[in-house]
């Protein structure tokens, strides 16, 4: 009883989290039932402490060392002593989560404590792919699902998510320095990327910036529907739901005028309701429509070794990958070129 007490006061700490960090995650988490629910609250918490250990911390490169050091206790079952942690550790033995998925966002992470900028769309790809294509296929899991076709519509709706998420932030992320637009975008506006974090304006280039991430998201999202028509159908409505709850702040965007410098989009919660019951809806659609064909194409390359990490039934790594230390080594470099700077 008194363990169930303390997974219990874990998962309410987890979900006090989300309420906090992400309204649209936690809008779409209604919908899943309890035994869904519950562990997808434990990821996401975690993934959402990892994210602000980053992203808010001014010593970035210390958060990645922590996190690395929290993550290696959770996968030798002997958790940092904290809810969301816990809650973690918890979901990781329940599910037998493969080690390379959260070390996929925990790259991702590192790539932003390095500032990194991204030469081509592709880049940014791989990027997206590492800090939301990696959550998608952990949900996967969660729910007991890993064909590689729905793994990849999984990660379809991932990348999708990360491209609106980017398109609504490029003014907030400019002002903290922050730019993911790829550089060769910059070139053929005749635009400098740097002066443009100097100095970060609406104008008919950043509008065109916008209308290009939206528009290769919105292809995504719509490839991600064959993915989640394959799902167990109690969890279906969340999927939906949180296709259309992301894909709504695209619409929002649109609303401003494409005004992502100065006006920062937001759904709300009239909103939100009405599409969670449009979802539902989908949902029992897809029940008694065929299952498109769509949900067999390719995976997208930046994203297929997140779909060979999660297909494999087997017992979770203990050790980092190689890529994944380089990763690190590259982190490491970074930090002394700062110190000697």
């Amino acid at each position: 009883d008194e363990i169930m007490k303390t997974k219990e006061s874990d998962i309410e700490y987890c979900k006090k989290a989300i309420l906090h960090g992400s309204l649209s995650f936690h809008a779409a988490s209604l919908a899943l039932p309890e035994s869904v629910r519950t562990p997808c609250l434990a990821l996401y918490a975690f993934c959402r402490l990892a994210d602000d250990e980053v992203d808010l911390k001014e010593d970035k490169s210390a958060s990645i060392y922590d996190l690395v050091q929290r993550l290696d206790l959770v996968y030798t079952g002997t958790p940092r002593n904290h809810p969301m942690d816990r809650a973690f550790a918890n979901m990781v033995e329940k599910f037998d989560m493969p080690r390379a998925l959260p070390e996929a966002l925990f790259e991702g992470f590192v790539w932003d404590a390095m500032s990194k900028q991204y030469k081509t769309f592709d880049d940014l790809i791989s990027y997206s792919a590492r800090v939301a294509s990696s959550v998608g296929v952990m949900l996967c899991v969660i729910m007991g699902e890993r064909r590689a076709e729905v793994l990849s519509r999984a990660c379809d709706l991932g990348v999708a998510m990360q491209l609106t998420n980017i398109a609504r932030d490029i003014g907030e992320d400019a002002k903290e320095g922050r730019l993911y637009i790829p550089h060769d975008w910059f070139q053929e506006e005749g635009i400098d990327p740097e002066e443009f974090l100097s100095k970060p304006d609406k104008s008919e280039s950043t509008v065109a910036f916008t209308k290009r991430l939206l528009g290769k998201a919105e292809t995504l999202y719509h490839r991600s529907e064959a993915g989640i028509a394959y799902l167990p159908p109690k969890v279906r409505p969340a999927m939906f739901a949180a296709r259309h709850i992301y894909s709504a702040i695209g619409n929002e965007i649109k609303n401003n005028n494409y005004d992502n410098i100065n006006v920062r989009a937001r759904t709300n919660k009239f909103t939100k309701t009405k599409l969670l019951m449009f979802s539902v809806v989908e949902s029992l659609a897809s029940m008694m429509l065929p299952a498109p064909a769509t949900v067999f194409a390719e995976p997208l390359n930046q994203t297929k070794f997140l779909v060979e990490a999660a297909k494999l039934q087997q017992a979770h790594e203990i050790n980092w990958s190689s890529r994944f230390l380089s990763v690190l080594e590259q982190l490491k470099a970074h930090d002394r070129k700062k110190i000697t700077a």
